[in-house]
């Protein structure tokens, strides 16, 4: 046992909450009270709505992906399925933050968190634990375990692209086994649990294609989407979370995205990162009314809303470094 297991899980700071707290009074002056609360109202048929408009994507693009098609109908089927089976996370984002049910259903969340945690394939335990210590270490480099693990350390293109990959797998999963070494042995030995299902149910799915339908349904189904496609929507997804930020200023710490039709089914709300942060309890369906909201306050301190387009050329062309501000001139490599 390595001392880091040995001294247990260390105690976090609140960092993020401690920071932003002397500027409440600044969101507050542009949310009201009362629209708040009407914002955060939890609505169970309207998540489940979504939530079966995700999976009855996945269904209609897999039984026409399972039949050989040509390339102009199997490859944005393909795409689709792909973002289709990141976007799962943002559902079971909801549970984490307990925002689906108007009150806390614990065996109902647990079914779902599972539900979408598998879709997804990743451990349902160590997402909520992952997503929950990311809000509150937010802004520091060792605290919030995005920022510690998973935000690339070489400032370099080529490195970059590896997230783009299937790559990622591999950089997920270690980032993944290196935090968990700071969680409890319970919940370490619950996370595994869940690992290993996913992995089986994963890999199961797989097998099958390829035994009923043969290679090229396992690939279009399954393999493509989930190992190139997967990869391209989670990247693009991070990038407009917390790279293009101010470090000075707490709430500049999450990257401000403007609004899109596209984005916004693509991505099912998530793109709304920096209003989530502000306020996690508002459930996704009515993040991008938070923002609409909030742009007299963006106005004021000077946020200027981005594209993706935007976002990927500062990071992949003009080389911009994580967790800064992309306005300033940039480091190349």
């Amino acid at each position: 046992m390595d001392a880091i297991e040995a001294a247990g899980p260390a105690p976090k700071s609140k960092h993020y909450w401690k920071a932003v707290g002397p500027f409440k009074d600044v969101l507050h002056k542009t949310v009201s009270s009362e629209q708040l609360v009407a914002l955060s109202e939890k609505n169970p048929a309207i998540h489940l709505a979504y939530a079966a408009r995700q999976f009855a994507i996945v269904a209609v693009c897999s039984v026409i992906l399972y039949q050989d098609q040509p390339w102009w109908i199997a490859a944005p089927l393909i795409v689709l399925q792909g973002f289709t089976f990141f976007n799962m996370t943002t559902l079971l984002h909801e549970v984490v933050h307990s925002a689906v049910f108007k009150k806390t259903n614990p065996p109902a969340e647990r079914v779902l968190g599972l539900l979408y945690a598998i879709t997804s394939g990743i451990s349902a335990s160590q997402f909520t634990r992952w997503h929950l210590d990311h809000h509150d270490g937010l802004g520091t480099n060792d605290e919030d375990p995005k920022r510690h693990w998973l935000s690339p350390k070489r400032n370099a293109r080529w490195f970059k692209l590896l997230y783009c990959t299937p790559a990622l797998m591999p950089i997920y999963f270690r980032a993944a086994a290196q935090e968990v070494k700071t969680y409890p042995e319970a919940l370490r030995r619950t996370i595994a649990r869940e690992r290993m299902a996913t992995i089986v149910i994963q890999l199961s799915v797989g097998a099958a294609l390829y035994y009923f339908g043969g290679l090229g349904a396992m690939l279009r189904v399954w393999f493509l989407p989930y190992f190139l496609v997967f990869p391209v929507a989670f990247t693009i997804n991070r990038l407009g979370q917390h790279y293009c930020i101010d470090p000075t200023h707490p709430l500049k710490w999450s990257t401000v995205m403007q609004p899109s039709g596209i984005w916004d089914f693509l991505f099912v709300y998530s793109n709304y990162h920096a209003e989530h942060h502000y306020f996690p309890r508002v459930p996704f369906y009515n993040l991008r009314k938070l923002h609409m909201i909030l742009r007299p306050m963006y106005a004021e301190l000077g946020i200027k809303p981005r594209t993706y387009r935007e976002i990927l050329w500062k990071w992949f062309v003009l080389n911009k470094a994580p967790h800064t501000n992309w306005d300033l001139p940039a480091t190349t490599t």
